[in-house]
């Protein structure tokens, strides 16, 4: 006979959106358990986000070890060991997922491994793991269950020959060839990664950019330094007729109704994800989706009382520190924090080499919505910290509402474009306009400067330009 065990609230999914509402909850002294079928951590710290920037952080390294003679250092028998390369980010992955379970238990969320299915509002069955059977019931319930990669039809992902991000973050051995399709930031950054390590990369986009979400500028940088690499980099091309051999797969690629055969050691799907709600609901329970994802109201209520949901499973942006902050908002106005903000600007990033960062509006959005804007723009060829550090690739734009000087959007493509996006993220938030940017000190030497010169330039009285 299965037991059951009431809660303030059960979570399902332990992944950024999850384990954070559940740690969220234990602050607020509920009575919580979170629900996952793996270790705490979800897909970005288990197999996403985190792991894939160990691995960046390797090819970068050894990208410079290359190019050290640059900088008067000289370095030789330079080698590596990609088994060793993928270990150390399983590791980190490993270290990460433990950092979680402290958490739980410090703030006293039950972690509870299996797979769990809403059977009525109000009522968690776990339908597998060693928990099967168990009934958790919940004065509310927070679905976290996110997304995953998503396939081709009739094309079987065996980790060796056909991969999503997921079999490619534990590879056995490193592929000479790939093929990698879809040039979002997760093929950009795998692309990046393979190619720095001596793989014939072909990556591959149907649109016609890669990093197609990202300012056409901007775009336009990663791909001459992608293509500048090695990388042989398709736009406005698809990927058909593959055909997957002992040790190949052979496509067509597909442009302007031309088309070429190409033959790799691998092919690597980074085409996109699906919500991942498989399992999830009883019969009994009917949650008003759009094309698969949950939709929620305001305060992250789905259709039905009780039930919310936050993070990847309600839609785009796909991202994990939005999913965070959604889950964080939907806990605090559940048990009654003040009112939850549903997310608004946010920033997008790609950790390839030269890094992108963006937040706000594209021009391209701002044209076609027909929104007025100026745009104030620095190169980091004009920085003496870039210089110095030897990367002076990429720039700073800034696009601002020419009335009142509000901040529209902001893109970075460059080294450290990553870190230093959260100051225009800040000030947007704050409502700061690029005038305040352009008169906040900063200091001297540093890349930051380029985020004042760039706002200054809004009213051409940029300095080093």
């Amino acid at each position: 006979m299965s037991s059951t065990t009431k809660y303030d609230l059960v979570v399902i999914g332990g992944g950024p959106a999850g384990y954070a509402a559940a740690i969220r909850a234990g602050q607020l002294g509920k009575k919580v358990a979170c629900v996952e079928q793996e270790r705490p951590g979800g897909t970005c710290l288990n197999w996403g986000c985190i792991p894939s920037k160990a691995l960046l952080k390797s090819a970068e390294l050894y990208n410079k070890l290359q190019h050290s003679e640059d900088l008067g250092i000289s370095v030789k028998g330079l080698d590596y060991d990609f088994s060793k390369i993928i270990g150390r980010s399983r590791n980190v992955a490993d270290t990460m997922a433990k950092g979680i379970g402290f958490l739980f238990k410090k703030n006293k969320v039950e972690h509870i491994i299996g797979r769990g299915m809403i059977s009525v509002p109000g009522m968690v069955e776990i339908t597998e793991g060693q928990d099967k059977g168990k009934i958790l019931s919940a004065e509310k319930i927070l679905v976290a269950t996110g997304c995953k990669p998503r396939r081709l039809p009739d094309l079987e992902v065996d980790g060796e020959r056909v991969m999503t991000s997921r079999q490619a973050l534990e590879m056995k051995h490193q592929p000479k060839s790939i093929v990698i399709v879809g040039a979002g930031a997760i093929g950009a950054e795998f692309a990046y990664f393979l190619n720095a390590f001596g793989t014939k990369v072909t990556l591959v986009e149907m649109l016609d950019q890669m990093l197609p979400v990202e300012d056409h500028e901007v775009a336009a940088v990663v791909a001459k330094s992608f293509k500048a690499s090695g990388i042989d980099l398709r736009t406005s091309t698809a990927v058909e007729n593959i055909k997957v051999n002992a040790k190949s797969v052979k496509m067509d690629l597909v442009k302007d109704g031309k088309s070429e055969s190409t033959t790799a050691d691998s092919i690597l799907l980074a085409i996109g994800v699906v919500a991942n709600t498989e399992g999830l609901l009883s019969p009994k329970v009917q949650l008003k989706q759009d094309r698969g994802y949950v939709t929620v109201d305001e305060n992250y209520e789905s259709s039905v009382k009780g039930i919310y949901a936050a993070g990847d499973i309600i839609g785009p942006p796909w991202l994990a520190h939005v999913a965070t902050f959604e889950a964080i908002q939907a806990v605090n106005g559940m048990f009654g924090h003040g009112k939850p903000e549903r997310m608004r600007e946010f920033p997008g990033c790609t950790y390839c080499s030269p890094q992108v960062a963006s937040i706000g509006k594209t021009e391209k959005a701002l044209k076609e919505a027909g929104i007025e804007f100026k745009v104030g723009k620095f190169p980091f060829q004009a920085s003496g910290k870039a210089v110095a550090s030897n990367q002076p690739e990429g720039f700073v734009k800034m696009l601002v509402d020419p009335k009142y000087g509000e901040i529209l959007g902001a893109h970075i493509v460059g080294a450290d474009a990553t870190e230093m996006i959260a100051e225009y993220g800040l000030g947007m938030k704050l409502e700061a306009t690029a005038e305040d940017i352009h008169n906040t000190i900063h200091a001297h030497p540093t890349l930051s400067e380029a985020m004042m010169e760039a706002a200054a330039s809004v009213f051409g009285e940029a300095i080093h330009i």
